[in-house]
Order: C-alpha cells, then sequence, then structure tokens
C-alpha cells in the first residue's frame, strides 16, 4: 500500500511530535511510513460513521440501488448502514487479540468511560489509555489498508467508487443506419 502525503497531510495532527503533522515520517531505510496519529484519526472517522449508523433512524434509511460492475445485471440493492455497521464490527473483531477485544468492546461499543473501564478490566489508567491508542492504530491501518474494499475513505464505501479501480467505458451500442426521408415508403391513405 502506498501512502502519499496528500493522503496523510489532512489527517495528521498539526501537535504530533513524530510528523509535526505532515503526517509521514522516516521508517527503516529511506521509506515514508504514515504516522501513528494518521492511524488513530482514520479510527475516529470510521468510529463516528459507525455511532451515526447505528445510532440512525433504520426505517427511514432503507435499501437503495447501487451500481455493481461485477454482476451481470449492474444494479443491486444494499443497505449501506448496516452493512457498514458489521464490517466495523467484524473487522475490529478479526484485527483485535481477546485481550484488546474486550477493551474495544466496553470503552468504544458498549460506552463505557475509562473509569468504569479500569475497575471492570482491573487495570491501571495508563496501561488502559495505552492499549486504547494500539488499538485505534491497529483498526486505523486494518480500516484503510483492507484488500479490496476498504472501510476509509467513507466516500468510495458509501458511494461505490473505488480509486484505484478504473473500469473502461464499453463500447456504444450501435443501431441500425437511420432511413432517409427519401426511402420511407409513405403510407397508403384510404379511398374516400
Amino acid at each position: 500500500m502506498e501512502w502519499t502525503r496528500s493522503e496523510t497531510l489532512a489527517l495528521a495532527r498539526n501537535s504530533c511530535t513524530t510528523c509535526h503533522g505532515i503526517g509521514l515520517h522516516h521508517g527503516r531505510g529511506s521509506t515514508m511510513v504514515p504516522c501513528n496519529c494518521v492511524f488513530r484519526c482514520i479510527f475516529r472517522v470510521c468510529f463516528d460513521r459507525f455511532q451515526r449508523c447505528a445510532f440512525a433512524d433504520t426505517r427511514a434509511a432503507g435499501a437503495r440501488l447501487d451500481y455493481n460492475p461485477s454482476s451481470g445485471t449492474r444494479t443491486m440493492y444494499s443497505r449501506k448502514d448496516e452493512e457498514y455497521i458489521a464490517d466495523f464490527c467484524l473487522t475490529s473483531r478479526r484485527m483485535l487479540t481477546d485481550e484488546d477485544h474486550r477493551i474495544f468492546r466496553y470503552h468504544f461499543l458498549l460506552g463505557a468511560n475509562w473509569r468504569l473501564c479500569c475497575r471492570h478490566l482491573k487495570m491501571e489508567r495508563g496501561t488502559f489509555f495505552h492499549a486504547v491508542y494500539r488499538i485505534q492504530q491497529r483498526l486505523g491501518r486494518a480500516f484503510r489498508e483492507m484488500q479490496p474494499y476498504g472501510l476509509f475513505p467513507l466516500d468510495e464505501y458509501f458511494n461505490g467508487t473505488m480509486r484505484n479501480e478504473m473500469h473502461a467505458l464499453e463500447e456504444p451500442v450501435v443501431s441500425a443506419p437511420r432511413k432517409s426521408l427519401s426511402d420511407v415508403v409513405p403510407i397508403a391513405t384510404k379511398a374516400a
């Protein structure tokens, strides 16, 4: 996965001491790698959309007709909000260890504050926040780098346009050539 400065610049924190607001920093060798503040920002954006989808009125959302270039019919019905909720939860479960998923479930999904989580999980405050940052970084990276379709950027997920997938336009259907007016035989009029 190739990360560019234009992608990370808007997501980076200006006060980050690692990337200084650029979003990329030097990794091993001479490669530029995204900063952890970028991954945490991606997680927060995806989590905010998850909350909006989860608390939205499901009766009003309904199903919608989407363009699907891989199927023969080219259209399909979908419920994007419910699909996003399921993808968010399943990706989180798949990417986290059991201990990290317990923290994720209590703090993010159930909405417990840090005091309640520390008491329930029998953790110290510092250990808890280090685990939360680690979870945000791991999931932010997973949401962006998931193949073939990631959860981030959200407009690609919800609108169906893929940045790296450009479809060639199909050949237009050519109809039979139109006849000129001289080739048209008039309809005979009825004799009166």
